[in-house]
């Protein structure tokens, strides 16, 4: 080990200056290995941060799908399953694929409307038929429009077809007969909850029917915030990240929403 020696200062001093040359290097020493304990632990926490992403991502892309889940679909205070259509193309779909002799067809009485076929609803009582009739109401364009009630009709299997004498008619248009059951002034309002991981679309008539059992509702109706905004707002209110399937699940216009 070689050693510099300052002869202009003496052996006393000499001592001194390597000893705070010493110190300082030793405290360098100490800043460098606590700069990179702080790095590793920033590092694990990143790497922790994607891993706990990735695992809600997975679980979002395996959760399994029921095939009524390409609807707009909900359950009613008794259970029975309601599906409605998207887009035309949809309700097509309905009436040819999911609508059978012991279900019931619904349909807003106004241009631009959701087909809601009520399954088993032959059987269903008044109540039941209403919470259907509002659903129904509320995926039409009167949300769009701004009303803030529509009439609504339900009619049974064989009083619904697609051709007349004259050949099949167009996409999404239905030929009708016979007396239709009304509900007059049919009020728009959807409620949303999560329950087993899963986002629950009701009307606001089956969320004050049967609220579900420990679940965030949130109640949505007529407004004047825009559907991706309220989509956020839903999105921190149920604490479902998914804001994609809450946009999917609403319905054309503008929203006002609150916690129930």
């Amino acid at each position: 080990m070689e050693v510099s020696i300052d002869f202009t200062k003496s052996a006393q001093e000499n001592a001194n200056s390597y000893y705070q040359n010493a110190k300082k290097y030793h405290k360098k020493s100490e800043g460098a290995a606590k700069a990179m304990t702080q790095m590793e632990e920033k590092l694990n926490s990143i790497e922790s941060e994607h891993v706990q992403q990735a695992a809600k991502t997975k679980t979002l892309h395996l959760q399994k799908k029921e095939w009524y889940e390409k609807f707009h679909w909900f359950f009613t205070s008794h259970g029975s399953l309601a599906i409605g259509g998207r887009d035309a193309q949809q309700n097509e779909l309905l009436n040819s694929k999911h609508f059978d002799e012991n279900d019931l067809f619904f349909h807003a009485d106004i241009f631009g409307a959701s087909v809601v076929i009520l399954k088993g609803g032959a059987g269903a009582d008044k109540e039941e038929k209403a919470e259907v009739a509002a659903f129904a109401a509320s995926y039409s364009s009167a949300w769009k429009k701004m009303l803030v009630s529509v009439d609504v009709y339900a009619m049974r299997r064989d009083q619904i077809s697609k051709s007349t004498n004259k050949g099949s008619l167009g996409q999404g248009s239905f030929l009708m007969k016979g007396e239709r059951e009304w509900y007059r002034n049919t009020p728009l309002g959807i409620a949303m909850y999560v329950m087993d991981g899963k986002l629950h679309t009701v009307p606001l008539k089956t969320a004050e029917r049967q609220k579900p059992s420990g679940a965030k509702l949130v109640m949505i109706r007529l407004g004047s915030m825009i559907k991706s905004d309220a989509a956020k707002s839903i999105s921190k209110m149920l604490g479902y990240e998914n804001t994609d399937d809450i946009i999917q699940q609403m319905p054309a216009g503008t929203f006002e929403i609150s916690m129930a």
